[in-house]
């Protein structure tokens, strides 16, 4: 069995090559107005590595990801999004994901994956159907994006080798998505602190909210009660500068002292927008964690 090692702009494994190719799937979305002027406005297309319509568009080129019969192919999958996240899907091929934003997990089969703003995942496709087209498809959130494959939109094409070139006629429906409680890591460490709810050193819980405020509307992001906003003197100059007293850092309640060698306990809240619910993806640059509990 060959193994093909292939990147959807959408990163990075640490198992043993069991691909010959990989290739990169870049997921991005395009606007027409700059931000400036128009705030609330949803992307016109997705972007594929590079190649997308539009709604109403022209029938552009889509990107092609070509494939052998018979191969297992790596494909690392970035979401570039600005704000969306996307429904991934190959049809009537299984997606096995094998790493996580930079951590590698126990092999999981899906026929799909939500990706998120800034998210990555490495999915080991095998090349096992019959030579054809397949869609590949890129669906954008309703709330944040524009779904619909009408024309080819959303989409990029899976073409094998010996494949007439033409756009696909597939369909598919997901009956296996990806639920990120189902990913383990592949090396089974032992999270620290104690095995309970509060069981760390030190306990944070984290709760978010966003307000659009009169007169403009614009989204104003809280966390426990505290909007961020970019301070004078930027936060390491404060600190070089000799201020090192959480309390004493601008801007004020959004800053979070944490002693060295301890365990830390995040307890995440689900996300309100002006008191309701809505979905947030939360990113913690530079740290690995462990999840010990999954709503």
């Amino acid at each position: 069995m060959d193994f093909v090692d292939h990147s959807l702009s959408m990163t990075p494994m640490i198992h043993i090559k069991v691909y010959t190719t990989m290739t990169m799937m870049l997921i991005a979305c395009r606007y027409h107005e700059l931000a400036p002027v128009h705030t609330q406005q949803k992307p016109v297309a997705t972007l594929i590595n590079g190649l997308g319509r539009a709604e109403n568009g022209p029938d552009t080129k889509l990107a092609v990801i070509n494939v052998e019969q018979g191969k297992r192919y790596r494909f690392r999958i970035i979401g570039l999004s600005c704000d969306p996240s996307f429904n991934f899907t190959i049809h009537s091929h299984i997606l096995t994901v094998i790493e996580a934003d930079g951590q590698y997990t126990v092999p999981h089969p899906v026929d799909s994956i939500e990706v998120w703003a800034g998210q990555r995942y490495s999915v080991i496709v095998n090349a096992n159907q019959p030579i054809g087209n397949y869609w590949l498809r890129a669906n954008p959130h309703f709330a944040r994006g524009r779904p619909g494959f009408e024309n080819g939109r959303n989409s990029a094409i899976f073409r094998y080798l010996g494949a007439a070139d033409e756009e696909p006629t597939s369909t598919g429906i997901s009956i296996l998505p990806l639920r990120e409680v189902n990913l383990h890591s592949i090396f089974n460490s032992k999270p620290p602190g104690n095995p309970w709810p509060g069981g760390a050193d030190v306990n944070i819980p984290i709760r978010h909210a966003v307000f659009h405020d009169p007169p403009t509307f614009k989204p104003r992001f809280e966390v426990n009660n505290h909007t961020f906003a970019p301070p004078s003197v930027p936060i390491l100059l404060q600190i070089l500068n000799g201020t090192y007293d959480t309390e004493s850092l601008l801007p004020n309640g959004t800053i979070y002292k944490l002693p060295s060698n301890k365990s830390i306990e995040l307890v995440i809240y689900g996300s309100t927008a002006d008191g309701g619910p809505v979905s947030k993806l939360n990113y913690y640059h530079d740290f690995t964690f462990d999840r010990v509990l999954s709503s």
